[in-house]
This record gives C-alpha cells, structure tokens and sequence, in this order.
C-alpha cells in the first residue's frame, strides 16, 4: 500500500504526534521498548469510537492495558477449540502481565445494547451480515436482560438499564476464570465496574456491595462542565 492511499486523517494524526506527545514522552516510548510493558490496569471498553479509554483516563504510553469489544462484554470461562480473543487478553493480561486490577467500563448509547434491546423488542430484526457475529456475541447479554425483566419503560431508557446491569454480568463472568477468581481471593487483583455518560463526561464506578453505581470525582466533573464552552 502506498502512502498515498493512507487515510489523510491518520497521516496528519501522526505528524501531530510526531511533533507533540511522542517529542515530550520519547524516553517514555524508548523504555517500554527495551524492558517491555508492565500495565497495572486492564480495561474492557467497549470498541465505540466515542469512549477512548486513553482520553478519559488521560493514559501515558505503557499505563493500561486495554480490551475492547462490541460493548464491553466479557464471556464466561469456556476453554474450547473455538476462537476466543476476549478470553485471550485477559489471561495474557492477568498471566503474563500480572496487573493488579481489571476495570469492565460500559457507556451511555451503546450501539450494540440498543442492538440487543431491539432484538428483544423485534425479534424478526435482520442481521447486518450473513454470519450475524454480532447477534451471536451480543447474546451474551442475555442474563443481564432477564435479571432486568421486560421492559416497561421506553427502549432507550431499560437500554441505559441494560448497559448497567451487563457491566455487573461480565465482572460474573470474570469470576468464572479460574485464576481470576484465584487471584482476587487472595487480595492480588480486584475487579472494578464503571460506565461513561458519553454527553455530559461523567464517570460512574460500581460499588459491589450494594449494587450501586456512583459518580466518580463529581465536584471536578463539575468544573469541568462550567469550563467547557457551549456553542
């Protein structure tokens, strides 16, 4: 492939980065280089192109290990012949990286709940493609669906409600991997729930222990929001 027929927008990216962060953070990107990477932090996101882990947690190069995936889920445990890249990364990041802890990070308008919700609601929906992987993948949001029961709101709000509740079904998940579950009980990894409003920039974080999801830094969030210019 020839320069020419790179996308214009990823080559003027990378002159930008080129001149800015990569000037500032060279012996950052030479380090990792020599001595590899070692993440604290592995993050399931969801593949959304409006939820960059890296910009919401202002990551440097090397800080996060990141997952992503039609809507940030996480399958069960089930080592089989099939292809399970999901399954792939987090033991490659718990195992050979030994982060300290896994964060499942859902976000408000997420294409492939609202997806699942419709097909709830109709399901004689068409697939996108003749393989449906993704009415195959999105399937398991299942339980989460039925924990929530059928909805009695309109679609997009029990869709926000479902978005929630498959964050607290994949840290389940995560539990089905045995070192996962290994690990945690031994107080060397903890797993972390959380969802990003994509409008507002608000972050929430799930406490475990009454099944509630909180704002993070509220009072900071709400600087920021009188900061930031309206147009």
């Amino acid at each position: 492939m020839s320069e020419a027929n790179f996308p214009k927008r990823l080559t003027e990216g990378y002159e930008s980065f080129l001149g800015g962060r990569f000037g500032r953070e060279r012996q950052r990107f030479e380090e990792l280089a020599e001595r590899g990477q070692n993440p604290q932090i592995l993050l399931v996101g969801c593949c959304d192109s409006r939820v960059s882990p890296e910009l919401i947690f202002d990551a440097g190069p090397g800080e996060m290990f990141v997952l992503r995936n039609v809507a940030n889920l996480v399958p069960p445990y089930q080592p089989n012949d099939d292809y399970h890249g999901t399954s792939a990364a987090i033991e490659f990041a718990v195992m050979a990286l030994k982060v300290k802890h896994i964060v499942v990070m859902g976000h408000a308008h997420c294409g492939g709940v609202k997806a699942y919700a419709e097909l709830q609601n109709d399901p004689y929906m068409r697939p996108l493609a003749p393989g449906d992987f993704i009415g195959g993948w999105i399937k398991l949001m299942a339980p989460a669906a039925e924990s929530l029961g059928p909805p009695t709101e309109p679609l997009r709000e029990w869709s926000e409600r479902l978005a929630l509740e498959s964050v607290k079904l994949s840290l389940q998940n995560l539990r089905t991997f045995p070192y996962v579950g290994t690990l945690e009980a031994r107080g060397w990894l903890t797993l972390h729930g959380a969802y990003f409003g994509v409008a507002g920039g608000e972050l929430l974080a799930l406490d475990e222990s009454d099944g509630v999801f909180r704002q993070v830094a509220p009072e900071a969030h709400q600087d920021a929001l009188g900061r930031a210019p309206r147009f």
